[in-house]
């Protein structure tokens, strides 16, 4: 098997797009952030991974802002 059998994503490729409404929005960034809290320190690699996820998603004041209280009709 070759290198591009087993990798069939280029390293800096996108890999997957995902479509995200408001409130979901915020609960993955929550999460992500969390989790990057929480993870232990030495896990470098994964944190760099985890900041870069978060630096392509809206700021933490924009997050903050979205409303995922449901409204009842």
């Amino acid at each position: 098997m070759g290198e591009e059998e087993l990798h069939p994503i280029g390293r800096d490729e996108v890999a997957y797009r995902l479509d995200l409404t408001p409130a979901q929005l915020k609960i993955t960034w929550t999460a992500l952030k969390s989790f990057l809290d929480d993870f232990g320190h030495d896990e470098r690699d994964v944190h760099e991974v985890v900041r870069e996820v978060l630096d392509k998603l809206p700021d933490e004041h924009a997050i903050r802002a979205i409303d995922i209280t449901r409204r009842r009709r």
